[in-house]
């Protein structure tokens, strides 16, 4: 079964013809060439763009090889253009092409293109484009399979599949395994052999064990409050490492760069300024993390949060970890600021939510607990708790929704239902 992927035809459709390079980043086995030669070149040629407009070139592969030269390809395309229609130029993996911002960079001259690339490991990142393009590239991100296009190609209802998903992740790839042992290889080699090379080549990393190390530490550590103090003293006590602070915060970046993890900074929500240091940070893929732990740490409240991190970032989403500062009296009657966490603060034009993931609601207490956070914000904008739990209440009494996992993950705008 063919995974649509319309929330990021869209994107593309919606971009078309406007003077950019459309430039299709994302992890590596998250679909962007598909994407762009299935799903895109075929939206093209119902659209009525013949074939011979069409110039789409896989720099991968090995018939391609002579183009990965920059005056070969440019003169490859100039002769294919001989008229004055619009030609659409698809250029795959084009970080394989030598001194490519050049070669894009001379594509924009041209009238009557509009191109699209793909760039997937770390010689081709976000502020490479930024700086390369000047503000003529236009970049869309892919992300690994939501939940809802996981559940489109997998065969068996929604719990097996979230049990699944919550294991083994997203990557497109692993849907259509059929055994266990399949996919954790095909994780497991994929983390080692593609991603952690991807990142020592480019960064000329010499200290590989401790970035492994690094890499371990923050898996281990998801929805945890974390900065490079914090785990540079993890380092020495745990690891018997004397790994500087200064070294563990560029690995973090080459980290974020290679979209491997993200990061959700705090923001006081009273005081509406963020707070800085110490941040939350999240895997692009919880199928990768776990590979990472060789599927050790599969405890379901933390991989909750981070799939919920992750939809609402697919969503568009800017997403922060709220911070809420609260009066309350000790017991020697004194008044004593306590600060309470919103787990996430998801942001979008005029749209904000205050959300919080609760794996289970067993009891009045535990209620309490999830909506005590919530109940320290005086604005008017929603307060929702996600559970896995089945809910009975949609509502309840101080305002606060409640959503259900599969809903929220289901349903097309679910935060507004």
């Amino acid at each position: 079964m063919e995974i649509g992927r319309d929330k990021y035809l869209d994107a593309l459709k919606i971009r078309m013809h406007n003077g950019m390079i459309k430039v299709i980043t994302g992890i590596r086995r998250c679909g962007k060439s598909y994407l762009v030669f299935h799903i895109f070149k075929n939206y093209l040629l119902e659209s009525g763009v013949d074939q011979e407009h069409i110039i789409a070139i896989e720099l991968d592969q090995r018939k391609n090889k002579e183009l990965r030269d920059p005056d070969k390809i440019l003169n490859y395309i100039d002769n294919q253009i001989v008229d004055d229609k619009q030609y659409y130029i698809l250029l795959d993996e084009v970080q394989m092409l030598d001194d490519f911002e050049e070669v894009l960079n001379s594509l924009l001259h041209i009238s009557n293109v509009d191109v699209y690339v793909t760039g997937s490991n770390s010689k081709f990142l976000s502020k490479d484009i930024i700086t390369e393009f000047r503000g003529r590239g236009d970049e869309i991100h892919i992300y690994p399979l939501s939940f809802k296009e996981f559940m489109e190609a997998y065969d068996g209802d929604q719990y097996r599949g979230w049990a699944d998903y919550i294991t083994y992740g997203g990557l497109p790839l692993t849907v259509t395994m059929k055994t266990e042992e399949q996919k954790i290889v095909y994780l497991s080699t994929l983390f080692d052999e593609t991603y952690i090379k991807d990142i020592i080549e480019r960064n000329r990393i010499e200290r590989i064990q401790e970035l492994n190390d690094l890499i371990n530490v923050l898996a281990s550590s998801i929805g945890s409050l974390s900065n490079p103090k914090k785990i540079e003293a993890t380092f020495k006590s745990v690891i018997g490492s004397n790994i500087s602070i200064n070294t563990i915060r560029k690995y973090i970046e080459y980290l974020k760069d290679a979209f491997v993890i993200t990061e959700a900074q705090r923001y006081d929500v009273k005081g509406r300024k963020y707070i800085g240091s110490p941040v939350k940070y999240y895997f692009e893929d919880i199928g990768l993390r776990n590979a990472r732990l060789g599927f050790r740490q599969v405890e379901e409240t933390h991989i909750m949060e981070n799939i919920i991190y992750n939809e609402l970032r697919m969503r568009g989403f800017q997403v922060d970890v709220g911070v809420v500062q609260k009066r309350e009296r000790a017991e020697s009657g004194e008044f004593k600021k306590k600060q309470l966490e919103v787990d996430f603060i998801a942001s979008l034009g005029s749209k904000k939510y205050y959300i919080q993931s609760a794996y289970s609601l067993p009891d009045s207490e535990k209620i309490k607990q999830e909506k005590a956070s919530l109940m320290g914000i005086n604005d008017s904008f929603k307060k929702i708790i996600i559970v896995k739990d089945v809910i009975n209440v949609r509502h309840d009494d101080d305002g606060v929704e409640y959503i259900n996992i599969y809903d929220f993950l289901l349903k097309d705008n679910s935060l507004e239902l």
